[in-house]
């Protein structure tokens, strides 16, 4: 894919230089790491990069915009992907962003928690790659794993270079990532059969690196 141009992309000189030096998968992950976690204080966020960058925070579909804005400045496709939880069980949908080497899918993310992070680039499709954060990913009140389906993945080139640097929320982004084909991953009647996480899967999963009282989220 053509790589983007600061002219085309429309971030300062000091924004485009600051994602262009992040030329592979993960150093993207290792700057994004920096970011604080947005809690949204102030009410629901969909930020643009060029806010996140202003801002110094970022939740998962937040993040996964950015490491698509640098991934695409390095001549990638801007690649992201739902992972949805199950309805009515209280817990959030995720957003990574995809990217492919040696024919293998991997994947960039910014959550709170020791889990749902960085993906090696080492699965065959995005369902495999899907189906890695399945075992991890539970509700801590009651134990449940609730990751329920995956989305096809959207190319954010499809909507131009305007949510690149816009000021405005981009609820049409999420909205356009909703809408896209989901596939199941357990199949009809096996959530009976789906183990609640332990002891010890409870404590791993448990430590969060951004608390709500720190003043940077």
């Amino acid at each position: 894919m053509k790589k983007l141009t600061r002219e085309e992309s429309g971030f300062t000189r000091v924004e485009y230089a600051t994602l262009a030096r992040l030329t592979t998968p993960i150093k993207i992950q290792d700057f994004l790491d920096t970011f604080a976690f947005n809690h949204e204080k102030g009410g629901d966020t969909h930020a643009s990069p060029s806010r996140v960058l202003k801002a110094g925070k970022a939740h998962c579909i937040e993040g996964a915009l950015l490491a698509a804005a640098a991934l695409w400045i390095a001549g990638e496709p801007p690649l992201i992907m739902n992972l949805s939880s199950r309805m009515g069980k209280g817990d959030v949908d995720h957003v990574v962003t995809l990217y492919k080497r040696g024919g293998r899918y991997g994947a960039i993310g910014k959550t709170n928690h020791a889990v749902l992070r960085f993906r090696d680039p080492v699965y065959r499709t995005p369902r495999e790659l899907a189906l890695s954060y399945f075992h991890e990913w539970f509700i801590n009140e009651t134990r449940e794993k609730t990751l329920e389906c995956y989305s096809k993945p959207l190319n954010l080139a499809q909507f131009g270079t305007e949510w690149l640097i816009a000021e405005k929320d981009l609820w049409e982004v999420a909205d356009a990532l909703a809408r896209r084909k989901h596939y199941f991953i357990v199949p009809k009647g096996n959530w009976r059969h789906v183990r609640k996480a332990d002891d010890m899967e409870l404590a791993a999963g448990t430590p969060i690196e951004w608390p709500k009282s720190d003043p940077r989220t």
